[in-house]
């Protein structure tokens, strides 16, 4: 069976995309928790990952030996391991538009992911109003996240960003953990499309398992003392 080493659910974004992307699609996995102690060489965190992934992060995925690390290369593995599942939409230029978005998610929106650091449990409405005030890169994130998020939802009919669930909906549905924490104003269109992804099932016991983790670090808490 496939393993998914993660971290804390409450905080692990990078984490929480292979974890929904396996279980809304129904493939069976292990998971198997490390505890985030600290990032620092020598922790446990590190250590228990040490003889798994060269770089000591999670996610990591393996399958019969073999470790995929990077949330983009387990998905692409996964959807070349399991074509039945139609990971990636069917579509050429569609799969095409879908990879593009969840490479831009990889790789950008670095204000978004800075001021507001996901935190299911938290709500973080008061330091989410502070930063929409202050921080002229966070209101760029997100107004280039509802342009991107209308234009396909548009463009595919909806409900999810490519019809029907796909490994887009997985990558954002961090994004989504953040908009709704910091309640960052959005459009009626997208907080629709936030609260759709909320309601999915992978999605949900992904917050109902992170709330119950109950594990206060404080190095992840930027601002659970200004509360």
């Amino acid at each position: 069976m496939l393993q998914l080493h993660i971290g804390n659910k409450n905080y692990s974004s990078w984490s929480m995309r292979p974890w929904v992307l396996l279980r809304q699609s129904g493939i069976a996995f292990e998971e198997v928790m490390h505890r985030f102690d600290s990032f620092a060489p020598g922790s446990g965190f590190k250590h228990s990952l040490e003889a798994i992934s060269p770089t000591g992060k999670v996610p990591v995925l393996v399958d019969d030996g073999l470790a995929i690390w990077d949330t983009l290369a387990i998905a692409e593995y996964l959807a070349e391991q399991y074509p039945q599942h139609a990971l990636w939409p069917q579509d050429r230029a569609a799969r095409a538009q879908a990879r593009s978005v969840c490479a831009e998610m990889h790789s950008g929106f670095t204000a978004l992911r800075s001021a507001c650091p996901m935190n299911i449990e938290a709500s973080l409405p008061d330091t989410g109003a502070l930063h929409w005030r202050d921080n002229a890169a966070l209101r760029a994130d997100v107004a280039r996240l509802e342009q991107m998020w209308t234009a396909l939802l548009q463009q595919h009919g909806g409900p999810l960003l490519f019809g029907a669930f796909s490994i887009a909906d997985a990558f954002f549905a961090p994004v989504c953990m953040r908009l709704h924490s910091y309640q960052l104003p959005v459009s009626p269109k997208a907080a629709a499309y936030v609260e759709r992804v909320r309601a999915l099932p992978s999605v949900q016991q992904w917050m109902d398992e992170a709330l119950a983790e109950q594990d206060f670090l404080d190095f992840e808490e930027p601002y659970r003392l200004q509360r």
